[in-house]
């Protein structure tokens, strides 16, 4: 009989796991190495560490080394050496990998028995290793890597309340960031299932401009403003020249080629099929890309007026490039924020993030001196909104659509309260916000929308669109009910405190790809608003 327990390290994504066997008991610690080098560089190499520690007794333990290079293509082929086995792929492209160890590796790959005497590690790297490896560097690379995210989260400005869920957000949502480019990627996963046993499988280990930006918006509150200073440079090098368009993602090093395929070989999670590789949304027309760039933008300014002096020049060339961007296409239709596979629509969401792309590019101009640009971005602005308020209310239902002429509920409406599209108080505001609670809850979790699409009729709920649900009922004046929300919606993260994308309403079984960077920036984001009554709309 052997029983299991899991915790992270307080403050750290560093995972302890503790066995207890008949014969004693013994520890697992899993991590990657993160620190600051002498210079001020971050070393994170792209390698896993395992420690194993004696705590009690004579335990023993058999390691289960099973590599599946080039996503299970064959099995992989092993190569000893006095220093490591070295793990390379048989079919497909050529990768290699390098496991070092002080445990005997061909005992390893036999399966062998081997009781825990002393600590013991693994270190698996993508690189071959310059430096010894030894348990001395092991341990030493371990505290600093602990160190390092203790000092972190010290450093983050958070309310006391939630304090433990929030820190594992924050962590988590840092660890989706790309330290060599700033690229901020949406989830670690493809295609885990939006519903289990059907064909809503997506590769999302890309950087969605749309998720990243409103992530980086966060940590500027956060005051991490290193981090989002990255990505701003992410930005800046995606569009080196002022005709280029921004994409809609990239990959982590700047990739635009992100074509779609299916792995038929694979079976996929709880027999989901398919098992997709790449995400053919990058082809899309997604216009609301340019307002979240440009609200970011903003937000970063009035967070660190000094800190962007010596780029502020690039930086203005951008928010006008995007500007020159939205003009041209806001009038035009798209494949909206769910990314829809179906015809191209004049979306409501787009029309709104076109007019935060102008009514903040305005603010922008005013801050940095270039009063003469305001007018006309005012003047666009006021035209977007309008275009918005003829076409996108639908009178009988009493809310904003999910599309003009349409007669879908999307719960991306409520983030018009978000951006401070419209005054809280006002009738159709408050009206769209009890519509979308009516018609787009389920067992206290929201969908993004119920009538079927182009896989069918959607069955589970968003977790991000609970949250902003969430929001939408507090800045409404209805705080009792979204308390009661957010309770329920804390009640069914995991054990340790992660959300993926989707939660199945009947069973609250979370769905879809894992951790979900969304989904933590949408709690976190309720957890300001509730806790300290920061109004991310009263900050545009």
């Amino acid at each position: 009989m052997v029983s299991v327990e899991q915790a992270y390290i307080t403050h750290t994504p560093i995972l302890k796991t503790i066995f207890t066997t008949k014969d004693g008991i013994f520890e697992v610690r899993d991590y990657m190495p993160r620190f600051e080098l002498a210079e001020g560089e971050v070393y994170c190499p792209s390698e896993i560490h395992r420690i194993i520690r004696l705590v009690q007794g004579n335990p023993k333990m058999t390691v289960e080394l099973q590599p599946r290079p080039n996503y299970a293509l064959s099995e992989a082929h092993f190569v000893h050496s006095s220093e490591y086995l070295k793990i390379t792929s048989m079919s497909g492209e050529y990768n290699s990998f390098y496991l070092y160890s002080n445990l005997n590796l061909h005992d390893v790959l036999s399966n062998k028995e081997m009781e825990i005497k002393e600590s013991s590690y693994f270190l698996l790297s993508y690189h071959e290793k310059l430096e010894t490896i030894n348990p001395e560097k092991i341990l030493v690379e371990y505290e600093r890597t602990k160190s390092h995210w203790m000092y972190w989260v010290y450093r983050t400005k958070i309310p006391e309340r939630y304090r433990e869920m929030l820190i594992r957000s924050i962590i988590t949502l840092k660890l989706l960031m790309f330290q060599r480019t700033g690229a901020v990627i949406a989830a670690p996963t493809t295609s885990l299932p939006e519903i289990i046993g059907k064909d809503r499988n997506w590769d999302y280990r890309y950087c969605w401009m749309r998720d990243s930006a409103m992530i980086i918006y966060l940590y500027t509150h956060l005051g991490h403003a290193r981090s989002a200073s990255r990505y701003i440079s992410f930005i800046l090098n995606r569009m080196l020249l002022k005709h280029e368009d921004i994409a809609v993602m990239y990959g982590i090093n700047g990739e635009r080629l992100l074509e779609e395929r299916v792995l038929e070989h694979l079976s996929g999670y709880a027999n989901s099929r398919p098992v997709r590789v790449g995400n053919d949304a990058y082809r899309q027309k997604q216009n609301d890309v340019y307002g979240e760039l440009i609200e970011t933008i903003y937000a970063f300014f009035i967070a660190n007026p000094k800190e962007v002096i010596g780029v502020n020049e690039e930086i203005w060339t951008l928010v006008r490039s995007l500007v020159n961007r939205v003009l041209a296409t806001w009038r035009d239709p798209d494949s909206g924020i769910w990314e829809r596979r179906g015809p191209m629509r004049h979306f409501v969401h787009s029309k709104l993030m076109n007019w935060v792309a102008m009514d903040r590019a305005a603010k922008i101009a005013q801050f940095v001196g270039k009063t003469r640009y305001v007018p006309g971005y005012l003047k666009v602005a006021d035209e977007i909104k309008d275009d918005i308020l003829k076409n996108g209310w639908n009178q009988d239902q009493q809310s904003f659509m999910m599309y003009y002429g349409g007669g879908e509920l999307d719960a991306s409406s409520l983030l018009m309260l978000h951006y401070g599209f419209l005054d809280r108080k006002d009738p159709r505001m408050v009206s769209t916000v009890q519509t979308l609670h009516r018609e787009l809850t389920r067992e206290g979790f929201v969908l993004r929308y119920k009538a079927a699409d182009e896989f069918g009729v959607p069955e589970n709920a968003f977790i991000v669109c609970t949250f902003w649900m969430i929001n939408a009922l507090y800045l409404i004046g209805q705080e009792q009910q979204a308390r009661v929300m957010l309770e329920k919606m804390i009640s069914f993260a995991n054990k340790f405190g992660l959300y993926s994308e989707d939660i199945e309403p009947a069973t609250g079984r979370l769905t879809g790809n894992f951790p979900q960077g969304y989904s933590h920036l949408a709690f976190i984001q309720t957890i300001f608003l509730l806790e300290t009554q920061y109004d991310w709309s009263d900050a545009a």
